[in-house]
């Protein structure tokens, strides 16, 4: 349903985590998690509930610090980056619960995703001429161009909070865009959807991926969605990373057939 072709073996790393472990007090949430993310590469992160899949998310978009490790990103180490600037070098994400202003048009939801790349100062853009004119407008016509890209034409004047639950989570992505990233990071962006919801997500995912060239890492509970349309799976379960293959391989792993049955894990 959500086939595509695979993409061509690169050697460019992306983005790369190396040996990250994450607690909270007693409670180790990630441990020596090391993960390499190619340039042309779709990166299914997949386990059960509470294996450690969405603080893999925080730590790289930093709203987590890993007490160990390190998270390289072109050329920088994002451990100790503020979230803002990990933000500027070109990590977008959508979220878990859907984080959307909701008394606010969806048009202008999908604009604040590009506050990062805005160059005017204070003055100019309260006066409104100019160079911040000519960058509004650019601006605009490229959120009017993610609004196509996702078909999202006849709610763009819509208030965000009055829509449905699908159509939210596809503004969320549209938001994301915005900030024209470099790796795009989708945590559960299908979660609460029906099929034909999920079709249109599974699609956009591909079209993001095959025509604007962004790497993406994928957090998804649906195994169907996960199988058809990643390159690699990466599996946790506990904070641990217990498997990494194509998903013929992981499908396969024995391990990974232990952890989602709740089978005890030997060794």
């Amino acid at each position: 349903m959500y086939y595509r072709k695979s993409a061509k073996p690169v050697e460019l790393t992306q983005l790369k985590l190396e040996d990250v472990s994450l607690s909270f007090g007693g409670v180790q949430a990630l441990s020596n998690i090391s993960i390499d993310l190619s340039e042309r590469m779709v990166m299914g992160i997949i386990g059960p509930n509470g294996a450690g899949k969405t603080s893999i998310m925080n730590c790289i978009s930093g709203f987590y610090r890993p007490q160990k490790g390190r998270i390289v990103f072109g050329g920088h180490d994002l451990i100790r980056t503020p979230s803002h600037k990990i933000a500027q070098y070109g990590i977008a994400r959508t979220f878990q619960n859907i984080a959307l202003y909701t008394g606010m048009s969806v048009q202008d939801n999908i604009m604040a995703g590009r506050h990062v790349l805005m160059k005017r100062n204070f003055l100019s853009g309260g006066l409104y001429f100019g160079r911040a004119r000519t960058e509004e407008i650019e601006h605009r016509l490229a959120v009017e161009e993610i609004i196509d890209f996702l078909e999202i034409t006849a709610i763009r004047k819509s208030i965000t909070g009055m829509l449905p639950y699908g159509l939210r989570k596809r503004v969320e992505l549209a938001r994301a865009l915005a900030l024209e990233p470099k790796v795009l990071l989708l945590d559960e962006t299908m979660a609460g959807m029906n099929a034909n919801e999920k079709e249109d997500m599974a699609r956009f995912i591909i079209d993001i991926f095959e025509l604007r060239g962004i790497p993406i890492i994928l957090v998804e509970h649906d195994m169907g969605v996960v199988m058809d349309i990643c390159d690699k799976l990466c599996v946790l379960d506990f904070g641990e990373k217990i498997a990494e293959g194509t998903p013929e391989e992981i499908k396969r792993d024995p391990k990974v057939v232990a952890a989602y049955l709740g089978a005890k894990r030997g060794g």
